[in-house]
């Protein structure tokens, strides 16, 4: 019986017409004849999400948007599907440090498949819904490991973001974003510490220190003297 049941609804999977940006060209190129995502069951795309399985966010997803998006998955009937298309829906792409753009979709709602790319061609798309297949082809009806559409205590709706004063609030729905905690952040920091403390023994005299970038990301690197730097670039090679 489960096979049979997965077979029929990873054969069956109807996308929701719905695009957002310059990928949704290529999502409208994947439904046409050349590439036809019909021979694997998409089908004709769906003008209501009533009707739909399957939401392919394709494109940027801007702060004003996002609440639609997530209202949009809300009047989608179980078992449903996310599939976030391009570098825009995963982490904000080329627009990341806008102040209008969402980082990324999944900060919000659950993603099954993430396709890289900007934007990224029709057989990207195809190859994220075979891989969409495969992981509905494995999916167990009953026990532990049973699909989340199936266990009452996964969540099958999503709060609806809110404009606050200055962003959208809240700012992620934590019950499926998950960003880099405290603990994982002092981790690399005794990671870079490990590296320093290995180049400087390896390269005596060395002067390294760990410093902070500037912008928006705050991301710490190692800077290395001049003098030294020919030394430890040989090291890294």
């Amino acid at each position: 019986m489960q096979e049979l049941y997965n077979w029929g609804r990873k054969n069956s999977i109807w996308p929701l017409q719905f695009g957002l940006a310059c990928c949704a060209i290529e999502m409208i190129a994947t439904a046409a004849s050349r590439y036809d995502i019909a021979r694997f069951g998409g089908e004709v795309f769906r003008p209501s999400p009533r009707q739909a399985d399957l939401m392919i966010v394709a494109g940027t997803v801007t702060k004003k948007m996002a609440p639609q998006i997530v209202r949009a998955l809300q009047s989608m009937a179980d078992p449903k599907y996310v599939i976030a298309m391009g570098a825009c829906a995963i982490s904000g792409g080329p627009f990341k440090q806008g102040y209008n753009v969402l980082k990324g979709i999944d900060r919000y709602i659950p993603v099954d498949v993430y396709i890289p790319g900007c934007p990224p061609r029709p057989e990207a798309l195809l190859h994220a819904f075979m891989e969409l297949q495969r992981k509905i082809d494995e999916q167990k009806l009953s026990g532990a490991n049973k699909a989340a559409h199936l266990d009452s205590e996964q969540p099958s709706e999503f709060p609806v973001p809110a404009f606050g004063k200055h962003d959208l609030e809240p700012p992620a729905n934590l019950d499926v974003f998950h960003p880099p905690t405290t603990r994982a952040r002092l981790t690399d920091g005794i990671v870079r510490a490990e590296i320093k403390a290995r180049i400087e023994a390896a390269a005596p005299g060395a002067k390294i220190d760990i410093v902070t970038n500037g912008g928006p990301s705050q991301q710490h690197s190692l800077r290395v003297d001049n003098e030294h730097a020919c030394d430890v670039a040989k090291l890294a090679a």
